[in-house]
């Protein structure tokens, strides 16, 4: 395939914008679609619509596309609203290809590390078992399978926790004395908001190459770390000294996601750890 492919990013926010830049910026024509599409850069063909709504966005576009990335993020926080953005808003958008008679060559539907369901700080890949119990999780892989058996080759893409510009909730913890316990130790997982961008468009364009793609891939830097370490490691960056009383915090969640997968395709994380992608953070604010 040329390298101008044409892509629509549905649910173009921040990761999609950063992952439409990219992609802009390699010759692909990259279409948006959002509620807000005053907020696309110009690089980025607007394409107004709401993934809530049924009726086919009017700017929809017309040529054939080559790919899809369904990106979306739930504005309410519970089951209703997590089913609109991810299940019914993906059914919608493969309705709008089939309207256009349009047939993408992959889909890439951006997941969650949330639909698994280990606590005890074991190691996950892309084969261990999904089991999450809580309804972000099991709502999550309802909209996997959706895309899977979507009738186009579909890839999906578990991102864990994504942090960068923007994104600074455990910064401002932190400097308010954040307190994590540390036995037994709280493994969190997270990938910069550039690194997600970058997975997605990496695997975009391997596609286009011809390299053959799993059906699924861990968005994940190099070091799964304990909170409390990483906590640790703010403090002293930031220079808190103070803890505060009401501050100490037990998340449920331990595990420690590979990304073995995405490594072995060449991909590689730009800031492979916690500490050079925080350290980035810092040196902009």
């Amino acid at each position: 395939m040329s390298t101008c492919a044409s892509l629509l990013i549905a649910g173009c926010g921040d990761v999609g914008t950063r992952l439409g830049l990219r992609l802009a910026a390699a010759g692909w024509r990259v279409h948006g679609l959002r509620r807000a599409v005053e907020k696309l850069p110009g690089q980025i063909l607007p394409v107004a619509g709401d993934l809530q709504a049924d009726a086919c966005p009017p700017g929809w576009p017309a040529e054939g596309l080559d790919y899809l990335v369904y990106c979306a993020a739930a504005t309410e926080r519970d089951e209703a609203g997590y089913r609109a953005a991810y299940v019914d808003g993906l059914r919608r958008v493969l309705g709008w290809l089939a309207e256009h008679g349009q047939r993408p060559r992959r889909l890439l539907f951006v997941s969650s590390s949330g639909v698994y369901g280990q606590q005890g700080g074991e190691w996950v890949d892309e084969t261990s078992p999904a089991e999450a119990t809580g309804f972000s999780g099991r709502v999550m892989l309802e909209a996997e399978q959706l895309a899977l058996t979507s009738g186009i080759a579909a890839s999906v893409v578990r991102l864990t926790g994504i942090y960068g510009p923007g994104r600074k909730w455990l910064l401002g913890q932190v400097r308010q004395g954040y307190k994590v316990a540390s036995e037994p130790p709280l493994y969190g997982n997270r990938i910069h908001v550039d690194d997600a961008a970058g997975l997605l468009a990496f695997l975009l364009q391997a596609d286009a190459r011809g390299v053959a793609l799993d059906d699924c891939y861990l968005g994940v830097d190099d070091e799964p770390a304990p909170l409390h370490e990483v906590v640790a490691w703010l403090r002293g960056q930031l220079g808190v000294s103070h803890w505060a009383e009401q501050s100490s915090v037990r998340r449920a969640g331990s595990k420690r996601c590979s990304n073995a997968r995405a490594r072995a395709l060449g991909w590689a994380p730009e800031y492979p750890s916690y500490r050079e992608g925080y350290a980035a953070l810092l040196q902009q604010s």
